[in-house]
């Protein structure tokens, strides 16, 4: 299945931006990885060698795979590098002020038939399509993490977007060999409507003191066939992206059921964050990863 999509954007150079521009590459598409400095894409491009390299080293991809798909990826820090892409990904934080500010920083750049997409996880594609140029070419296009092993893809339309910015999207989509689902424009979507208030539910197992963090994660591997435990999935995810989520169900569907934990307020407000910051439900600091609770 062709589109017409041949150059793919990708703003952001983090955790998502990085696998993003690792599947649109590996996908046969030119990507450009785009973010404010030349740091953070030296980091991100490096995440997608170290992506290239579990694959090949789990037999999935030929070193020839690799060499082609790099050589298909350019790395900017200036945002007009943008103005070929046909399809522009955000994959900033999950925070809606700041995807505000990106769009209307890059906008100006994009051709005017350029699809611009947002992979939050999250935030009402109907309000942040508000916030562009062309809310009838954006949409939710919301990979999973880590995106080089993760099947799924969520597509999300506002209430603007338009039937061929959708289709073509869908298109895209097929084209990297992923699975699609669609949803409706509510507050989290499908998998994280579900997923993050089980991850708040646990924390608060573990706040109210039913369980350590070790029996909560052991409790759910081996009682519910979980690959990983809701903690320790937790601080994969990253807490402050756990709680961000929370605050959006929260407030947006206005049900105390979605109350976030407070302890998992704490540990955000602490700075551990999981993985990412070396600690969170487990201390990731020493060779093997050590509950902090």
């Amino acid at each position: 299945m062709t589109t017409g999509i041949a150059t793919v954007g990708v703003v952001g150079a983090g955790q998502m931006g990085s696998g993003i521009a690792y599947a649109a590459a590996l996908g046969g598409y030119d990507v450009v990885l785009y973010d404010l400095s030349a740091d953070r894409t030296e980091k991100g491009l490096a995440t997608v060698v170290k992506s290239f390299d579990r694959q090949i080293a789990a037999g999935n991809l030929s070193g020839a795979d690799k060499d082609a798909a790099l050589a298909r990826i350019r790395v900017a820090t200036e945002v007009e590098a943008l103005a070929p892409a046909d399809l522009v990904i955000e994959a900033a934080t999950e925070d809606e002020g700041v995807k505000r500010r990106i769009y209307g920083a890059i906008c100006p750049s994009l051709k005017p038939s350029a699809i611009l997409a947002s992979n939050t996880s999250s935030i009402s594609i109907t309000r942040l399509a508000a916030a562009t140029d062309r809310p009838e070419r954006f949409l939710g296009i919301h990979f999973m993490n880590p995106v080089p092993v993760m099947k799924l893809v969520e597509l999300v339309r506002g209430i603007a977007t338009d039937d061929e910015t959708f289709e073509e999207a869908k298109r895209f989509v097929d084209t990297l060999g992923k699975v699609m689902t669609v949803s409706e424009d509510f507050p989290a979507f499908i998998v994280n409507r579900i997923l993050v208030p089980m991850i708040n539910e646990a924390v608060y197992t573990l706040y109210e003191g039913v369980g350590s963090v070790e029996s909560i994660d052991t409790s759910m591997k081996l009682g519910a066939n979980h690959p990983m435990g809701p903690l320790q999935l937790a601080d994969f995810i990253g807490l402050d992206t756990c709680l961000s989520i929370m605050q959006v169900l929260h407030d947006g569907l206005s049900d105390s059921k979605y109350r976030p934990c407070p302890l998992l307020v704490k540990y955000v407000e602490a700075g551990w964050l999981g993985r990412k910051t070396g600690r969170g439900f487990y201390d990731y600091r020493g060779e093997t990863p050590v509950p902090t609770r």
